[in-house]
């Protein structure tokens, strides 16, 4: 196989969870322009009608699903119909996750476990749902959505990085378990990434000095700058391709450099 083509999608089904925007949306154009077929869901019809136009502006086909990727019997369901209106899942990308920023002893723990709910046992029930026909099928790929919080902790995310720092070992565990089956399950951890959501932090302050938060990140940062969502198109795409046949329970993180660097001396 040349080198181009292993980096080919050409002919598989990618599912992006909650892809609608941002991260997943980023990644879901990556394989798209690789040659796969694409997926999304959401939570609601309103936030798939929104994704729906998005990629319709984007001109990327698309086939976008209401699924609670909580829900074990609505994951089963969305499975299912995937795999009658468009194909069996050859890549999944378990995207759709939330953060919730309070301090933890002023964390209810209703709160915490909504926050390991979406961030944890999710990406389990949806690999869990599609692994049987990527068995059958004999192979696929498996990308979850770790974090610097994989491997990190800082204040008020506690939950966020139990989470992450969870689903950094049912990484490996997915590998371990389903390897001998030519199924590759990795991760890509993002750094601080431009979005709409970060776009706060970036603000110039009234007398054009840079946020604190993001002087902050700038300093830790070797790049020197925040990541975009450009920066994790061509982690994905190798992760989600056969150029990454013997990478298996790996994290890749995509963060110019944070976890490598002490920082400056004050």
């Amino acid at each position: 196989m040349s080198i181009e083509n292993s980096f080919s999608l050409e002919g598989k089904t990618a599912w992006v969870t909650g892809a609608s925007y941002g991260i997943g949306f980023a990644i879901a154009q990556a394989l798209h322009e690789a040659g796969a077929s694409i997926v999304f869901n959401d939570i609601g019809q309103p936030q798939v009608d929104k994704g729906i136009a998005a990629y319709k502006e984007a001109g990327i086909p698309v086939h976008g699903y209401v699924c609670d990727v909580t829900s074990e019997d609505a994951v089963n369901a969305t499975v299912a119909k995937i795999e009658k209106e468009v194909g069996v899942i050859d890549i999944l990308v378990n995207n759709a996750g939330i953060i919730k920023r309070i301090p933890m002893i002023e964390m209810s723990a209703a709160d915490f476990r909504t926050v390991i709910d979406v961030d944890l046992n999710a990406p389990f029930i949806v690999s869990k749902a599609v692994i049987p026909a990527m068995i059958k099928k004999g192979g696929g790929k498996i990308i979850n959505i770790c974090s610097m919080m994989s491997e990190l902790g800082r204040e008020t995310v506690s939950a966020y990085a139990a989470a992450k720092g969870g689903l950094k070992m049912l990484t490996r565990n997915i590998a371990s378990e389903y390897g001998e089956f030519n199924i590759q399950c990795n991760g890509i951890g993002p750094g601080y990434i431009e979005t709409p959501q970060t776009a706060p932090l970036r603000e110039r302050q009234a007398d054009g000095s840079r946020h604190p938060f993001d002087q902050f990140i700038i300093a830790k940062t070797p790049a020197a700058r925040w990541g975009t969502t450009d920066d994790l198109k061509g982690p994905a795409v190798f992760l989600a391709s056969a150029a990454s046949d013997f990478v298996n329970g790996h994290v890749l993180y995509v963060d110019g450099g944070i976890l490598a660097y002490i920082g400056k001396q004050p």
